[in-house]
């Protein structure tokens, strides 16, 4: 069984930096790809940030100069920096993964998500 568990949220003022952290664990084969999404209280899910297996990256334009996503394929973990945050990047964060487990069945996974919460 396949599982992804975030860690890294809190409170923090504007302009400041916190640091999320995902790990999977379970049956593994390969992760294809890894990203960070965020959900605002009455506002849907979206993507901030996906990066692939050979590191490819993209973010959306609202982060795009502030957050850095990064993974560690040997560790089956990944990360994302973010800076300069902004009262706006309150929201419950989740990672989300592409996972090839060992019994070659891909699908998506969810962590838990973690509370961000930038205050003025």
């Amino acid at each position: 069984q396949v599982q992804l568990v975030e860690s890294g949220g809190g409170k923090v003022q504007a302009g400041g930096s916190l640091r999320l952290s995902c790990a999977a664990s379970g049956s593994i084969r390969s992760i294809n790809f890894m990203g960070w999404y965020r959900q605002a209280p009455g506002k849907q899910r979206e993507l901030v940030a996906r990066i692939t297996s050979g590191g490819t990256t993209n973010y959306a334009d609202s982060v795009k100069g502030r957050f850095t996503i990064s993974r560690d394929n040997a560790k089956n973990a990944g990360n994302l920096q973010m800076s300069s945050l902004k009262p706006e990047d309150t929201a419950v964060y989740y990672c989300n993964a592409e996972i090839k487990a060992m019994n070659n069945i891909i699908r998506g996974y969810w962590g838990q998500g973690t509370q961000v919460t930038v205050s003025s």
